[in-house]
């Protein structure tokens, strides 16, 4: 039998423990990420108990009627570890399905976790979420490098990398969180109409929890900021959360530097370099500028999903 408990602080040092030890689990599923922004959404995390013993753990949020996991995360699901077998994912999901009836939720909106951040096999939960009937509604598609057999740049971006070296930029950290933010700002509603999720606060906050997971590294002119990207470090994969490249930036090949660097020399012993997601309004609409360019880095597909499961019993 398996018991559903809602997380609470008292947990939180058993809850990150598992997240550390998952084979499908990243940083962005410990309570010091998930927490940041807790004033916007009321927590719903849940934790699975087989005999006694943790077995898996749900990032969850509620909104009214619906659980979603999680409103603020990219991605989540039951995250489990390698112990976990497909008949105990689908007791897992059974004692899920009871105990949110129970509650009075009548939907779950899946976000699960992109298969190349995935330590191990981990496809327990697709299998069980086809067994319940429940239903894709959201594919957007990423951009990622397999490291060990890396594909060619393209001679654009290779002479972009030529051409920054030439003009004198080089690759360093930052902490300059603001002045990023700034510039990626300004990237963002001239190109894409859009703006960043993070402050230059937030982002110095979370960098702060997670000194080894989250990194600025930027192209220099001198002390003049160029072009940078923020990148998430996990066990197996480093994603790039934003990508910012000025003006002056674009013409000089500031970014075809950061992205060079960070692939061909940060990403040693990694399997994936993942460039995050070039879709729009639900995954329907194909952003293909933005994805064009992030193949041209050797890059190629990797599906983020989101699936919907209706609660009844």
């Amino acid at each position: 039998m398996i018991d559903v408990l809602p997380y609470n602080s008292e947990k939180r040092q058993e809850w990150d423990a598992f997240i550390d030890a998952s084979k499908n689990g990243t940083f962005m599923l410990k309570r010091g990420y998930v927490e940041y922004h807790a004033d916007r959404f009321t927590d719903f995390s849940l934790m699975f108990y087989k005999d006694g013993k943790l077995i898996a753990v749900l990032p969850a949020s509620l909104h009214g009627e619906e659980v979603r996991s999680h409103g603020g995360l990219t991605y989540g699901g039951i995250i489990s570890d390698r112990k976990m077998t497909t008949p105990e994912m689908l007791d897992v999901f059974d004692a899920l399905k009871a105990f949110l009836a129970e509650k009075g939720v009548k939907k779950l909106l899946y976000k699960r976790v992109p298969s190349v951040y995935f330590t191990y096999p981990s496809d327990e939960d697709l299998y069980v979420l086809f067994r319940n009937g429940a239903t894709l509604v959201r594919r957007d598609i990423s951009t990622a490098v397999y490291l060990p057999d890396k594909i060619r740049f393209s001679e654009l971006r290779r002479r972009g990398v030529k051409k920054a070296v030439k003009s004198g930029l080089e690759v360093r950290p930052s902490t300059d969180y603001d002045g990023y933010i700034s510039l990626l700002t300004e990237v963002l509603s001239v190109h894409h109409g859009t703006k960043p999720v993070h402050t230059g606060a937030e982002l110095a906050l979370l960098a702060g929890h997670f000194p080894d997971n989250i990194k600025l590294y930027c192209a220099y002119r001198g002390e003049e900021m160029m072009a940078g990207v923020l990148i998430f470090d996990t066990p197996q994969t480093v994603h790039a959360q934003y990508i910012a490249n000025s003006e002056e930036g674009r013409d000089i090949g500031a970014l075809d530097l950061v992205t060079d660097y960070l692939i061909n020399t940060y990403c040693a012993g990694k399997t994936y370099f993942d460039f995050g997601i070039s879709t729009e309004e639900s995954g329907t609409v194909l952003n293909r500028g933005l994805i064009g360019q992030k193949e041209m880095f050797g890059g190629r597909g990797v599906a983020y999903d989101f699936y919907e499961w209706n609660i009844t019993l």
